[in-house]
C-alpha cells in the first residue's frame, strides 16, 4: 500500500526542517511535499489580525494541495488558527492546524502552561484556542506567554545554536508548570537543550502533530 502524501504548508522557511526532521524520525514512510509562501507572515503583521482576504488565501492553499493529490494537509506557522479552520471546510482530506495535537497533548499535563514563541502575531491565536480548549473540558487553564523574537531572527539569520540557547534561557525563567509549550514548529529543534525540570513535560507541536496524523491514517 503506498504511504500517504502529506501536504506542508509553511509561512516561514525556518519552518521547514524541523518537521521534515520529525517525519524522518517518527514515520519517514510518509510521502511529504512542502508548499511556502513566506508573503503570509509580513501581511499578517501588517495587517495586526486575520483579515477576509487572508482567510481566502488559505482556502486556496487547501484546494491546491487537495488537488496535487494530498492525502492531508498540515498547515506550520501558529498565528493562523482561523483561516486554518475555515479551510478545513473547503475540502475532504483531513486538514490540520499545527497546534491542536500539541493543544490535546498539553492539556492532557495539566492545567499550568507557559508558552513559548518566537513570533509575537501568533499569542492571541495560540491562547485563544488555548482557553476554548479548556473550557470545553471544564479544565481552569492557568496560562503564561512570552515571546522570543529575537531568536527567530538568530534563526533565519544563520545562528541556530544562538536560536537554541535563547529558548533554553527563556525557558528557565518561566518557573515551574505542568508543560512548556514551545509554540513555533522552527522551535522544536531547540527542545533537546532544555534542561529537564521535574514535573514539567515539554511539548513541541511537530512531534504531537506527526503523532496525530500517523493516528489518523493508523500507522502504528
Amino acid at each position: 500500500m503506498t504511504a500517504p502524501r502529506i501536504a506542508l504548508v509553511h509561512a516561514m522557511p525556518v519552518a521547514i526542517d524541523p518537521v521534515a526532521h520529525v517525519f524522518h524520525e517518527l514515520w519517514p514512510q510518509a510521502r511529504i511535499t512542502h508548499l511556502l509562501d513566506d508573503s503570509l507572515a509580513p501581511d499578517l503583521s501588517a495587517a495586526g489580525s486575520i483579515t477576509p482576504a487572508m482567510v481566502e488565501r488559505f482556502i486556496a492553499l487547501a484546494r491546491y494541495c487537495e488537488s496535487c493529490g494530498a492525502n492531508a494537509v498540515l498547515f506550520t506557522c501558529s498565528a493562523f488558527g482561523a483561516a486554518i479552520e475555515a479551510a478545513k471546510d473547503s475540502v475532504r482530506v483531513p486538514v490540520l492546524k499545527p497546534n491542536e495535537a500539541m493543544l490535546d497533548e498539553a492539556l492532557a499535563a495539566g492545567s499550568d502552561l507557559a508558552l513559548l514563541t518566537t513570533f509575537e502575531p501568533s499569542i492571541p491565536s495560540l491562547k485563544k484556542e488555548f482557553e476554548e480548549l479548556a473550557s470545553s473540558r471544564g479544565i481552569r487553564l492557568k496560562l503564561k506567554t512570552r515571546t522570543v523574537p529575537a531568536a527567530i531572527a538568530a534563526l533565519q539569520q544563520g545562528r541556530a545554536s544562538e536560536h537554541d540557547s535563547l529558548i533554553a534561557a527563556a525557558a528557565a525563567e518561566m518557573g515551574p508548570c505542568d508543560a512548556l509549550v514551545l509554540g513555533q514548529f522552527s522551535m522544536a529543534r531547540a527542545a533537546a537543550g532544555i534542561p529537564p525540570a521535574p514535573g514539567r513535560k515539554v511539548v513541541t507541536s511537530p512531534h504531537s502533530a506527526v503523532t496525530r496524523l500517523k493516528r489518523i491514517f493508523d500507522v502504528r
